[in-house]
């Protein structure tokens, strides 16, 4: 089946969208020493062009950006960033693509719990606010560009894009025909605009992503858990013996640590496991995050 004029001009918009945050994505990364892999990359560890990731439940998600520690083109290192890039034209399809996001990320975020993934979203064109309140409910970071900043930022450069539904194929082949024919300089003209119209936006979002992946260990809470197990009927009966169980260090069979850490931007991690060689790992995992 051909491709829809239509589609394809979206196409454009999304790579265009990529295009303009790859460059501060790959700064930020270097500053960190972190890795940033993306589509456009050629990395012999992974096959083809896809940047995809297996969910708890044996599941392939294709993403736009990851970010790894330890992470090189020949080697896969640690997932601490996933952020995918959207454009949707009308209000009616960005619900529809909210949840196709969360379907990809929120199970490798379950994955990777133990990295305290950041989960950001760049999207453009028109949401509805409560799509975006979605995410962010949801615990994403979310660079929204409106929908104006992209018409005036073609609209600069004399390149009109404001269609609607009742658009005809014709004019959206023509605009697309002209946009991909563009000189490399006016594609850099719109994309400095669209970046000056939305830099407080990007700001933000790049501050979360720095509080998030540039975090430090504030302090670190083990927990050693014992005692038998009580089985009541009742809250009654509960509440007796709570009434009259004594309290001391080591009471009854040891069960498992629980482990806390705490970082200093707020983020915290806890998990349990009921042997010391566990703890380790999980301790020596936490160390190089």
């Amino acid at each position: 089946m051909a491709e829809s004029p239509a589609h394809k001009f979206g196409q454009i918009i999304g790579g265009l969208l990529e295009s303009v945050i790859q460059p501060p994505l790959a700064q930020f990364c270097e500053r960190q020493s972190l890795y940033l892999d993306h589509q456009s990359k050629k990395r012999p560890v992974r096959r083809g062009r896809k940047v995809s990731w297996e969910d708890p439940y044996g599941n392939m998600h294709d993403l736009d950006f990851v970010i790894e520690r330890e992470g090189s083109d020949h080697k896969l290192g640690q997932p601490v960033a996933f952020i995918e890039v959207a454009w949707r034209r009308y209000t009616k399809h960005s619900r529809n693509k909210v949840q196709e996001i969360q379907g990809a990320i929120l199970p490798l975020a379950e994955r990777y719990k133990w990295n305290n993934p950041f989960l950001g979203v760049v999207l453009a064109g028109v949401f509805t606010s409560g799509s975006l309140e979605q995410l962010r409910s949801l615990g994403f970071q979310v660079l929204y560009f409106p929908y104006e900043t992209f018409i005036a930022a073609f609209a600069a450069e004399g390149i009109d894009i404001q269609f609607d539904e009742s658009t005809a194929d014709e004019e959206f082949r023509s605009v697309t025909n002209v946009i991909t024919s563009a000189s490399d300089r006016v594609a850099q003209r719109i994309k400095e605009h669209l970046v000056l119209s939305n830099a407080v936006l990007i700001t933000d979002f790049f501050a979360a992503l720095d509080a998030r992946l540039g975090r430090l260990i504030r302090r670190v809470l083990i927990i050693p858990l014992y005692g038998r197990i009580n089985e009541f009927i009742s809250i009654a009966s509960a509440v007796e013996f709570l009434d009259t169980h004594p309290i001391y260090e080591g009471s009854g069979e040891f069960r498992k640590y629980e482990i806390l850490v705490e970082f200093s931007n707020g983020d915290k991690v806890d998990a349990f496991f009921s042997s010391k060689q566990k703890v380790r790992e999980f301790l020596n995992f936490i160390e190089t995050q």
